[in-house]
């Protein structure tokens, strides 16, 4: 599975949904992950450039990009942005496959 870290901004809609009838929003996110085959890990409202942050692992990031296709289709998120995550141990493999790779690559103007 691949850790996925989100951002999004919330819309009018949503602000003035959760205005009207205030709720832990947590378990709505977690059902919406899980609804498409994601793992959820942990949900933050947050301030400054966007208003959430959302860590979700899944086997691709298809998944995760269908659970926000819904929720931006419902018209409460917007400005999503995905980023992968890998742990310590996961990049160095990924820095060892690239220590390999180094030898194979020349430099534009290089002979």
């Amino acid at each position: 599975m691949i850790r996925l870290i989100s951002r999004g901004r919330f819309t009018q809609d949503y602000t003035k949904g959760l205005i009207a009838a205030p709720e832990d929003r947590e378990p709505a996110v977690r059902k919406l992950v899980e609804s498409t085959g994601g793992k959820f890990i942990n949900f933050y409202f947050t301030t400054g450039e966007y208003d959430f942050v959302l860590i979700a692992e899944a086997n691709d990031a298809e998944t995760l990009i269908a659970a926000f296709l819904a929720a931006g289709a419902a018209g409460t998120i917007t400005d999503v942005n995905t980023s992968r995550a890998w742990t310590a141990a996961e990049f160095k493999a990924v820095a060892e496959k690239a220590s390999k790779a180094v030898k194979a690559y020349r430099a534009p103007g290089k002979a």
